[in-house]
């Protein structure tokens, strides 16, 4: 079953890369749940992780040539979306107003009580996430997402390949989502 299940998504990305919006749907009706439900685990909002799914499609959309059907088009999604929604949640704890749409608004929709969250709380809460990274990680971390440098820029700054560069910020971020994860009842 899971071999048929591999085969079909490799026809649907094949055609995919061949620029076919019925194989596009296919796909999207396929995965939408599961990475609806991936981004609402991570950004504790309805209205972020729908954004945050879009995003994923138009981004797979505006990428299909770029598809390997030799990969796991699965991976490929969730690892977008983990990707997008820690960029959005470092976006929200630099940003006020990002901050208050995420944090604040989304709580109305769940369950997590009325509380709110101050600023202060944020900026704690991100730095501690970020101490536990190591040294080298940390400042790979920050030259990419606080900086705004490039994955080759970073590699030739630090004198390192940019597999070393992308296998730290993965690192990285599966670390501070683990953090973010244990400490949920702050968020």
């Amino acid at each position: 079953m899971l071999e048929a299940k591999d085969h079909s998504d490799k026809l649907l990305v094949s055609e995919l890369k061949n620029g076919s919006e019925k194989a596009f749907r296919a796909l999207f009706d396929l995965y939408y749940q599961d990475i609806y439900g991936y981004s609402i685990s991570l950004l504790k909002s309805k209205e972020a992780a729908e954004e945050n799914v879009q995003d994923v499609f138009m981004k797979v959309w505006q990428h299909r040539e770029n598809l390997n059907t030799e990969q796991s088009f699965k991976a490929y999604i969730f690892t977008i979306a983990r990707n997008q929604a820690f960029n959005l949640l470092n976006k929200a704890a630099n940003d006020l107003e990002l901050k208050e749409a995420v944090f604040y608004e989304s709580q109305k929709s769940h369950e997590y009580g009325d509380y709110t969250i101050r600023e202060e709380d944020c900026k704690k809460l991100r730095k501690q996430a970020m101490k536990q990274l190591p040294p080298k990680r940390k400042q790979i971390f920050k030259m990419s997402r606080k900086k705004g440098m490039s994955y080759e820029e970073i590699s030739q700054e630090l004198g390192i390949s940019i597999n070393t560069v992308r296998n730290q910020m993965s690192k990285a971020l599966e670390s501070m989502r683990v953090f973010f994860q244990v400490h949920d009842e702050i968020i």
